[in-house]
């Protein structure tokens, strides 16, 4: 590696760092996406635009996106059931790209060139994922042709892989912080039953569980109710 090319990488590093500290400090996990695919647009060399999607039971649904150029195609995306974002996730690839999209493309022979009426001369897909856990795609735009180069790939790559944990665990603090407010609801439910009525702290959540059951609703709800209206669940 050259002089310069390493002092190129080693900027990189220290902007994927500041990055990492960015996404961290982001208070929820859509604040998280908005975020990853504006520092792509920055830090991947050529990047116009990017947008983040998941593809589940062959629906593909858009969590981020930097402009509605984006979210145009990853509709197209959706409508005609192609396109590399759509195959990274799907075949689990780690990368998927289209170098020109003004030239004809066997692979994607007409998500192509509903891309390029937008404006798109180039594009990638990289999976994004953590050990586990597969979570979606990051899709990269640039309006030339041939801009996703080896290097461009290679900073996607790494810069999805940081991204992903990042995602990773804003999803979890989230999951953790709705677990402790179903928590606290369902606590708070307990004691007005068991001061109300009478009732052990075991007969009080075995009256919330069936509650649940009969009416099929979740527990949270259930508990949210008593606590509003101070009254045994119907």
């Amino acid at each position: 590696m050259s002089h310069e090319h390493g002092e190129v990488w080693e900027e990189f590093a220290v902007a994927l760092a500041d990055m990492a500290r960015d996404l961290l400090a982001q208070d929820s996990v859509q604040d998280t996406l908005d975020r990853i695919v504006d520092h792509a647009t920055v830090l991947i060399n050529g990047c116009d635009d990017a947008g983040i999607l998941t593809v589940r039971r062959g629906e593909v649904r858009a969590l981020a996106a930097t402009s509605e150029v984006v979210r145009r195609a990853d509709r197209i995306q959706q409508d005609l059931g192609e396109g590399p974002c759509f195959e990274a996730v799907a075949d689990r690839q780690q990368i998927y790209a289209i170098e020109d999209l003004g030239r004809p493309n066997e692979r994607w022979s007409r998500f192509a060139p509903e891309l390029r009426k937008l404006g798109m001369g180039s594009m990638m897909g990289i999976l994004l994922f953590t050990e586990d856990d597969e979570l979606g795609a990051l899709n990269l735009y640039s309006r030339r042709p041939h801009t996703f180069d080896e290097a461009a790939r290679r900073a996607g790559w790494i810069l999805a892989s940081h991204a992903a944990v990042a995602f990773s665990a804003a999803r979890t603090h989230q999951q953790l912080g709705h677990a402790l407010e179903t928590r606290h609801e369902i606590g708070e439910a307990m004691g007005i039953l068991m001061e109300r009525y009478g009732l052990t702290e075991d007969t009080a959540f075995k009256l919330l569980k069936k509650a649940s059951q009969d009416h099929n609703i979740k527990l949270r709800a259930i508990a949210r109710q008593i606590c509003e209206t101070g009254e045994k669940p119907g």
